[in-house]
């Protein structure tokens, strides 16, 4: 049954109401004058994500589990920080490569050292439109050196392309790949990752909001994302053999292993996780999406 939208009536309450509310709910806090102070710099409404898992069935009663206590929250609240920037490191790797990648294999190929501004390599038009306007934005506030320079010394209306990857997000970059017109330069960039086109697309937009939670703060410990991967239909690497759900953080963090191990085939990206889930043995790694036994995955040996 639809319910009717109504005003939201919820008053403000301060550190020291929300507190209490909590110790109503039955969270267990020994030390409230600590608690009342993580309230206030990290906010309520943040670390309340952490405290979901702590509640009875069904969340919608906000009561918590039987012994549970603040201490937990922040534990989650701590690992989710450091999974975050253990990812956003393994992930700068993967991203760099790509768009080298890209650029170098494109200007060989095409001969075209300004290829990203030019609309014959482009199957969408109006695509391609509004990425020259995103790219004339980033030009035009740009205050890197080399953009300067350029700006400064040439008349081309727009840098080479080695220079306009390096000022562009990564969105931008996955974007005007997608929009290639020649299908053999998307293939000659996606095989050097190990890839056929699609999954390579595919894995290349995952990266980008997987990047994206990461570097604005959001929670991914846990969090079941929206966009399904695309799964090639064969792979040249090693991969997963173990069922695996898509929309968890563990498959973000396979398709991460499967790019870096092409990148940096001596990476110790295991190494770390494995010292991340000692720091931290109360976390529930099937909450996570890590199926029994991962560790013995093609993946990871």
């Amino acid at each position: 049954m639809a319910t009717t939208p109504t005003p939201f009536t919820e008053p403000y309450k301060n550190v020291h109401d929300l507190v209490q509310l909590l110790i109503a709910r039955g969270l267990n806090i020994t030390d409230r004058q600590k608690a009342e102070r993580y309230l206030s710099t990290i906010g309520y409404y943040r670390l309340s994500a952490y405290m979901i898992p702590l509640m009875r069935t069904p969340k919608s009663a906000k009561l918590f589990k039987s012994g549970v206590s603040f201490r937990q929250a922040m534990m989650l609240y701590r690992f989710d920080k450091k999974l975050r920037m253990l990812i956003f490191n393994e992930i700068e790797k993967v991203e760099v490569a790509i768009r080298a990648t890209i650029v170098n294999t494109i200007c060989e190929l095409t001969g075209d050292k300004f290829w990203m501004t030019n609309p014959v390599h482009f199957a969408d038009a109006s695509k391609f439109a509004n990425t020259l306007s995103l790219i004339s934005k980033e030009v035009r506030r740009s205050h890197e050196e080399f953009i300067t320079d350029f700006r400064t010394n040439h008349t081309d209306p727009y840098p080479p392309v080695w220079m306009l990857a390096e000022i562009l997000p990564f969105g931008y970059i996955t974007n005007i790949f997608c929009n290639l017109k020649d299908k053999k330069l998307k293939k000659k960039v996606s095989q050097q990752f190990g890839l056929q086109v699609p999954p390579f697309e595919s894995w290349m937009t995952k990266l980008y909001l997987t990047r994206n939670d990461c570097a604005h703060h959001a929670r991914v410990w846990n969090k079941r994302n929206t966009m399904n991967p695309t799964i090639p239909n064969r792979m040249t690497r090693p991969w997963i053999t173990l069922s695996t759900d898509p929309l968890k953080v563990y498959h973000d963090i396979c398709i991460i292993k499967y790019l870096l191990d092409v990148v940096s085939p001596n990476n110790d990206m295991l190494a770390k996780l494995r010292w991340l889930f000692v720091d931290f043995p109360e976390i529930d790694l099937a909450a996570m999406g890590f199926p029994k036994g991962w560790e013995m995955e093609p993946i990871w040996q």
